[in-house]
């Protein structure tokens, strides 16, 4: 399991400035151990303007001062893989900051070295619609050079020009440097952007909808420079991993940037992370997920929430007995499941007054501070640069480590019995037909078959004959049951 961390809103360890840094994160290893963690994604931490909270990078090899230093950096991989937790750090390949020296050094000088670094043309060539802030274009004018230069986020935020080699070339160079410190690999932001068809417009409907050209890119260029990106961390022993972020919602578009296991070790299924929170509308994606990745040999993942959406269980309508359903059904998929920092509390997002948003996009309330304690500043030295989500007296990791029957304790479980089933890890995976309302699958290892069944009905269900539950998103149906009450799921083995 991959726990992605936010670094500004973890946990603080050095001064009182009220935002997370990498201190934060080493005084938390052991926490992270104890709940079970294989690795952490942190969000990214090298030197930014902070437009885009770290998205917007003016240096790739060095870190931000406000998280800390190189020398923590590799504290943090060593106290990480103590534990046997590998690291992964956020990389964003297809833009930097206006402010990097490659950005600055390219607008200055339209006939020097890097002059074609960034996408430089002397009129928009395509219709593209900016992420953020919606509904601009995706072509910034610069009076500097007197040229437009596409950005597809933030008009801080230049897209680098992939198709010049030199552009691959160092940003290949920044992977290396992570990887010679030890970094077991990069969760690689809007990857799919690399490669661009810069005179194919959007669909018209899309435009006036606003919608950014980041959900319509798909182009072939973009998978040889991922098998480039792929040699690089071939290049290193042991497993480098990347993880892609292909923002795209077709499942099947998702699978081909696995390549032939030459391009991305990872995608993110972001189909799976909209789905409703439904039996049948689960059903669909997983099959749809597995149908066009099983025969690639590829491995999925899941995942619920992250640092740009509303929390799931938010999503889902509030109610815990939901998210503890989808917890279950999170951590008993065949792949590598993802979890938000906090999302084993059951938090939902903060409530933000507008002078507080300091978002581009508005995704502040899901950034909120993780709460440690019940105190009033709840384990933070410092009021933190977000408002505490609802409920922090009780949702926080103080308390709950306190309370066997907590969400906490569920993902804690869930992880345990996760980690100690060759079936629940790498084994087959069937569908089972349970009834309309009722997720049922089997996995089947070395170590037997077990079976997971998630009620999302309203009322109970009758499960198979000897079926004996193992783990239960409620503590009354460990052993042998004939039902399985409503919003309620279970792991077992049928007799």
């Amino acid at each position: 399991m991959v726990y992605q961390i936010y670094p500004r809103s973890f946990a603080e360890g050095t001064g009182s400035s009220g935002v997370g840094d990498l201190r934060g994160i080493i005084d938390r290893i052991d926490y992270l151990a104890w709940l079970g963690v294989g690795a952490l994604w942190v969000s990214p931490i090298f030197r930014s303007p902070m437009v885009d909270f770290g998205y917007d990078v003016s240096d790739y090899c060095d870190v931000d001062p406000r998280f800390g230093t190189l020398a923590d950096v590799d504290e943090l991989i060593e106290r990480a893989h103590a534990h046997d937790i590998k690291v992964l750090l956020d990389w964003v390949p297809n833009h930097t900051s206006d402010q990097h020296p490659w950005f600055i050094e390219s607008r200055a000088d339209p006939t020097g070295a890097k002059a074609n670094w960034y996408v430089w043309r002397d009129e928009p060539t395509n219709n593209w619609k900016a992420a953020f802030p919606r509904g601009e274009d995706a072509w910034h004018f610069d009076e500097a050079r007197n040229q437009w230069y596409l950005r597809c986020f933030a008009k801080e935020q230049p897209d680098l020009n992939w198709d010049d080699p030199a552009v691959q070339d160092a940003m290949l160079d920044t992977l290396r440097f992570w990887l010679d410190r030890g970094i077991d690999g990069f969760r690689m932001d809007v990857v799919h952007l690399i490669g661009k068809e810069l005179e194919r417009h959007d669909p018209q409907d899309a435009v006036a909808r606003a919608w950014p050209h980041v959900t319509f890119n798909d182009v072939p260029a973009t998978h040889e420079r991922l098998r480039a990106i792929r040699r690089v961390l071939d290049e290193y022993p042991g497993d480098r991993t990347s993880v892609g972020e292909v923002y795209l919602l077709d499942e099947e578009a998702v699978a081909r940037y696995y390549g032939d296991n030459d391009e991305l070790h990872l995608s993110f299924n972001f189909p799976f992370l909209w789905a409703k929170a439904q039996a049948a509308d689960l059903r669909t994606r997983i099959e749809r997920t597995l149908e066009h990745l099983d025969p690639k040999g590829a491995w999925p993942t899941w995942v619920l929430s992250n640092h740009d959406v509303t929390r799931h269980r938010q999503r889902h309508g509030g109610d815990e007995a939901i998210a503890r359903l989808m917890a279950t059904v999170l951590l008993t998929l065949p792949g590598t499941p993802f979890m938000y920092q906090g999302e084993e509390l059951g938090l939902v997002d903060a409530i933000v007054p507008p002078d507080r948003i300091v978002d581009l996009d508005g995704r502040d309330g899901c950034r909120a501070p993780i709460p440690w304690t019940a105190e009033p500043l709840h384990g933070w030295p410092a009021d933190p640069w977000l408002p505490f989500p609802p409920e922090a007296d009780t949702r926080n990791v103080s308390t709950e480590q306190a309370d066997p029957a907590s969400m906490l304790h569920l993902y804690r479980r869930l992880l345990q019995l996760r980690r100690s089933s060759e079936a629940l890890q790498v084994g087959s995976f069937e569908l089972l037909d349970v009834g309309e309302e009722v997720l049922g699958y089997e996995r089947v290892g070395t170590d037997g078959r077990w079976t997971v069944l998630v009620n999302f009905s309203s009322s109970a269900v009758a499960v198979p004959a000897g079926f004996d539950v193992v783990e239960a998103t409620t503590p009354d149906l460990i052993g042998e049951v004939d039902e399985l009450p409503a919003h309620t799921a279970a792991v077992g083995r049928r007799r």
